[in-house]
This record gives C-alpha cells, structure tokens and sequence, in this order.
C-alpha cells in the first residue's frame, strides 16, 4: 500500500471524476466508494469519498463541498511517450474543460494536469544552448505539445 497519495476535493463530481480519469489510463480502476447516510451533509446513497488507482497511484477523493476549489499550483504530470497518446489525452482531459500553455490544461472538474513527452526534456536540455533556447521558444507559443514540431524548431 501506498504510503503517501494525493487527495483531492471535490464539490460534489468525485466519484464522476474518479470514473472519467481511471477510463484514460491503464493499471487503473476504483477501489472504494463511501457513501453518504441519512445523517450526512451529503444527499443520503451519494458518494462521499472515492479511493481509487491511477496508471498505479493511488488517489483518495472527496465529495467536500464548494468551499475550496482546485488551482493551477498543483498538477497531474502525465509523461506521454508519444503523440498519438499526447493527443488522445489532451483531447479527452480538455473536453469540457480548457488548455493552457506549454502541455498545462484543466480538465471538466477544474483540475489541472500537464501533458508532457520525454522529448522535451532531451530538447530543453541539449548540450547545445541555441538548439535548446530554439526549443523552448517553440514550447512558450504552443498550447498542447507537439513533438514534430518541437524537434524542428530545435534543429533551426
């Protein structure tokens, strides 16, 4: 068992959420839902908290209320391998949702995640400061990755 795990609070979409993200990655799926009772502040039969596994993380959830809402201070960081698999995900998380810069997007739920290849960071770190800065000028003015198009602008 996992010792430390994010928990994230929800108004009340956890266990919608928790569905959603488990469906986009593999070694993934919902462990435990808690319901609320006749005595809780939620509706009673509605899902209070949600534990569950993510790509082999475990994360914990939890129906609390609008008190408190996500930022972008914290993320989900999702290293896709390649572009088909950047742009399955980008597509799905910003579904309802909204992208951002650089890979950065919030999902339907306000949380935000990064979609990020292991290129960039070959690129980003080049030996070569130019082919590196040409890279990340790329990356400033791109919303979701692309990784063609990163190659190119680092090879000038």
């Amino acid at each position: 068992m996992q010792r430390i795990s994010p928990f994230l609070w929800f108004d009340d979409h956890a266990e919608e959420a928790a569905e959603f993200y488990v469906s986009l990655f593999p070694n993934s799926g919902i462990r435990h839902v808690s319901r609320y009772g006749a005595g809780g502040p939620g509706a009673p039969g509605s899902a209070m908290s949600v534990s569950f596994v993510l790509d082999g993380m475990e994360v914990q959830a939890l129906n609390g209320g609008p008190q408190f809402s996500f930022t972008e201070a914290i993320s989900f960081f999702v290293r896709a391998e390649t572009q088909q698999e950047i742009d399955r995900l980008w597509d799905a998380l910003t579904a309802g949702g909204e992208p951002s810069q650089c890979g950065w997007l919030k999902d339907r739920y306000g949380l935000s995640w990064q979609i990020v290849p292991p290129a960039l960071d070959e690129l980003l770190g080049d030996p070569d400061p130019d082919r590196a800065a040409r890279a990340m000028r790329a990356m400033l003015g791109m919303s979701k990755l692309d990784i063609a198009a990163l190659r190119a602008a680092a090879d000038g």
